[in-house]
């Protein structure tokens, strides 16, 4: 019971706290708004890459042989490839970027609730490996959850939501992190041999996201050019995790 309510806890940290900072960013207007989420993306970024190669790996490679653990993360990277095929999984920085949100506004809690859900079964495998793990894991999780968020978020505004109405939804669909940490502690108890297989896909799922999705959206936006900048906060990201 004692994991389960760290599991949770961290999970709630990692879902619904990128909720909120996303929603409060929405309030201070699209200027402020426009100049911030490329910062974060470069943060988060780091935080991902950071959390999938100085410690979800190496965990995974600690019980698993070197060959099993990289076919496995290479699996996360593949799955995580056709869940964003499907439109299962998308990622949304710029409400006016992404045309599948802005015609279908429905996608987008969908999406974010299956979302938060494997987020949080992430975090609690992590949580089950080390605690300290599972709050670099939520660490990352919430990086890159903001900017999502706020894109996601603005989405449902653009389709004629009120603001409280879009802010309720996203905060239900943050509920399906509670579900993954709840249900991956009790399959690691069905089958904790299990778990460092999870923690090397979790790893190919941070690596994708953070390749496939964030870093091209710093080399698209032009009110992100500042190469430096972004380095630096890359750099900043990747620091917060080695040092935690």
């Amino acid at each position: 019971m004692h994991i389960l309510a760290i599991a949770v806890s961290l999970s709630i940290l990692g879902s619904l706290g990128g909720v909120l900072v996303a929603s409060s960013f929405l309030m201070l207007g699209d200027s402020i708004r426009l100049k911030l989420v490329p910062w974060l993306i470069s943060y988060a970024v780091g935080t991902l890459v950071g959390v999938a190669l100085l410690a979800l790996v190496p965990e995974a490679l600690a019980e698993l042989p070197a060959r099993v653990a990289m076919l496995t993360m290479v699996g996360g990277i593949l799955a995580f490839f056709l869940l964003e095929k499907a439109v299962l999984w998308r990622h949304c920085h710029d409400d006016e970027a992404c045309s599948v949100h802005s015609t279908a506004a429905s996608l987008v809690i969908v999406g974010d609730a299956f979302h938060t859900f494997v987020d949080g079964a992430v975090i609690a495998a992590a949580v089950l490996t080390s605690v300290p793990l599972g709050l670099t894991t939520a660490l990352a999780v919430a990086a890159h959850e903001i900017p999502q968020e706020v894109g996601d978020v603005a989405i449902l505004l653009r389709a004629g939501y009120s603001r409280s109405r879009a802010f309720t939804l996203n905060v239900l669909s943050g509920v399906g992190g509670i579900l993954g940490a709840a249900a991956m502690v009790l399959a690691s108890r069905a089958v904790p041999s299990a778990l460092p297989y999870v923690l090397a896909f979790a790893a190919g799922n941070f690596l994708y996201v953070a390749m496939a999705d964030l870093i091209p959206d710093l080399h698209r936006d032009p009110r992100a050019n500042d190469s430096v900048r972004q380095l630096l906060l890359i750099g900043a990201g990747i620091g917060t995790i080695a040092l935690l």
